[in-house]
């Protein structure tokens, strides 16, 4: 029986080992993130790892781990005691419906730093706060948030928040 799984890859070489594991008939998984930032002179959008240093393989372990494991670009598979730990399809399929073609992109400029902003998930679910800015390579945001007289700045999931 297959199931996915997550492994580590050497830094900067996802895009490699995806295609090293392909070549060895390893169904691969490799989400990747487009955010909408300055490159030169030009504002162009460029393609990063959503989680960079890892890819998802759909295999059957153990009889895929020694070729999983040693393909070129691959540090190891990501493992918890005793074996290679699986990764519940939920979120294989969760990540793949908010990708197009492979690919989630994050518009910039939909929030504006000093405007209001509630949090609609999570623990802090139902508070309003101030947007100050987004973390640079990121998708994580810092909010200012004020409680009775005291103000504080968190950093959460970008999308956990919208307009207030």
């Amino acid at each position: 029986m297959t199931h996915w799984y997550a492994v580590r890859t050497k830094p900067r070489c996802e895009a490699f080992a995806e295609a090293n594991l392909q070549r060895l008939g390893v169904e691969v998984f490799l989400p990747m993130l487009i955010e909408g930032k300055p490159m030169s002179v030009v504002d162009r959008k460029s393609a990063t790892p959503l989680f960079p240093g890892y890819l998802f393989v759909r295999c059957a372990m153990p009889a895929q781990y020694r070729a999983v494991s040693y393909a070129t670009g691959v540090k190891g598979i990501v493992s918890f005691g005793a074996g290679p730990s699986i990764v519940d399809d939920s979120i294989i399929d969760s990540i793949k419906g908010q990708a197009v073609d492979g690919i989630i992109e994050i518009a910039d400029g939909t929030l504006v730093p000093g405007k209001a902003v509630r949090i609609h998930e999570g623990p802090l679910c139902g508070l309003d706060t101030v947007f100050e800015k987004k973390l640079n390579g990121t998708s994580r945001v810092v909010l200012l948030l004020k409680a009775l007289s005291y103000q504080a700045r968190v950093v959460i999931d970008l999308r956990g928040v919208v307009n207030a």
